[in-house]
């Protein structure tokens, strides 16, 4: 009676190969529809809640892995699961089959490298905020930023600095100027930014009389210079030298650097908001940022608060763009 059960039990069993293949497949539709479905009716929701994609892919190949050691736990194993594999090879089946199950092989492994490398563009989970702000403070909307716009006092310190010949400068430029004034000590040491407001400044520096007004100009000149050095090295690798989003990093970050040429990024903020995210950077942003998290640095932590005006200035100079006016002005 042992013995017959054993026969009926031998001709109906499945081949090694073919039973590793079902199992797979079974392995990925539990996975992929019925845990959605139990879910669904667990929690009584209208939707059912899905696996995500990479988890599905953890499991099958955790299942793949668990089928290669049953496979090669014994050499009876291996040899069962490879004699179909054999036969269809050499044409045993037939080589039409053959040849048909070769060509959809190289379709699909052609089909999944051009899916990998073909760019796609995916619906984002939520829309994307562009400038999140609800934990933006109020009291910085109307600030001003004073690198362009600098006091009658602060003028005046710079029209006497420049008389005796030593303007202030920051120290990320100060080196370069004292080199460049080493090869040109006969020249005053504003000389090395040769932009026209600095020249008619110089001129009426020389002729005694500076008006309050060339003098401003020439002062927001050399703090345009300071921000693009600034800008140069802080910002440049993601932002790029045409502040467009260009940098040589910026293809390394899932959300790529900001444009700042575009006509819907600064230009459509008040300095006060630009100040703000530049100083708190990526991880000083409100929840609804959380999809798009930036992946800018916190510059509170390495740049003083002139340097950030600086920069700031001297991005919306190179953009060719000017901020939004506080709607209470």
């Amino acid at each position: 009676m042992a013995k017959g059960a054993g026969k009926v039990t031998a001709k109906y069993r499945v081949n090694r190969f073919w039973s590793i293949i079902l199992a797979l497949v079974v392995i990925y539709a539990i996975v992929k529809w019925l845990i959605p479905a139990v879910s669904r009716w667990m929690t009584d929701l209208p939707f059912p809640l899905t696996v995500p994609g990479e988890l599905i892919k953890i499991y099958m190949i955790l299942a793949v892995v668990a089928m290669f050691l049953l496979v090669t736990f014994s050499q009876r194993n291996f040899d069962e699961f490879m004699y179909p594999v054999r036969k269809f090879l050499r044409a045993e089946y037939g080589w039409i089959p053959r040849a048909v199950v070769l060509t959809l092989i190289s379709l699909l492994i052609g089909y999944i490298a051009y899916d990998a490398a073909l760019p796609t563009k995916e619906t984002p989970i939520s829309l994307r905020i562009q400038h999140p702000s609800s934990n933006f403070p109020k009291k910085f909307e109307d600030l001003k930023n004073p690198m362009t716009d600098p006091p009658e006092a602060e003028v005046q310190a710079f029209i006497e600095q420049a008389r005796e010949n030593d303007v202030a400068l920051i120290e990320q430029v100060a080196i370069d100027v004292e080199r460049w004034l080493e090869e040109n000590p006969d020249g005053h040491m504003l000389s090395f930014l040769p932009t026209a407001p600095v020249k008619k400044f110089l001129a009426e520096l020389e002729g005694g009389e500076v008006s309050m007004a060339v003098a401003k100009a020439a002062l927001v000149e050399k703090n345009l210079f300071e921000g693009r050095a600034l800008y140069a090295m802080n910002c440049r690798a993601c932002h790029g030298d045409s502040v467009s989003g260009d940098g040589p990093m910026a293809d390394g970050f899932k959300l790529r650097p900001i444009n700042f040429t575009d006509n819907g990024t600064i230009e459509t903020i008040v300095e006060g908001y630009t100040f703000w995210r530049v100083m708190n950077g990526g991880p000083g942003l409100p929840v609804e940022a959380t999809p798009w998290d930036s992946a800018m640095p916190e510059w509170k932590l390495s740049l003083t608060e002139e340097e950030r005006w600086k920069i700031i200035a001297a991005e919306y100079d190179l953009a060719e763009k000017t901020p939004r006016i506080p709607e209470g002005h």
